[in-house]
């Protein structure tokens, strides 16, 4: 059974097997779409504030 998963940066869904997988040091799990997302999160970026993100 194929799971997805959405990206914890822009919200959108991830099939399993692709995108990024980041764990902190602290055991939190982000998941990524594209290493565009990945980059701006390790940035510190609000995503609230980028129009190409859903904001939540």
């Amino acid at each position: 059974m194929v799971r997805k998963i959405k990206c914890s940066f822009c919200g959108n869904s991830i099939k399993q097997g692709t995108g990024i997988m980041f764990v902190k040091n602290d055991g939190n799990i982000y998941y990524f779409c594209s290493s565009k997302c990945e980059k701006n999160f390790k940035l510190g970026k609000n995503k609230k504030k980028l129009k190409w993100t859903r904001r939540d």
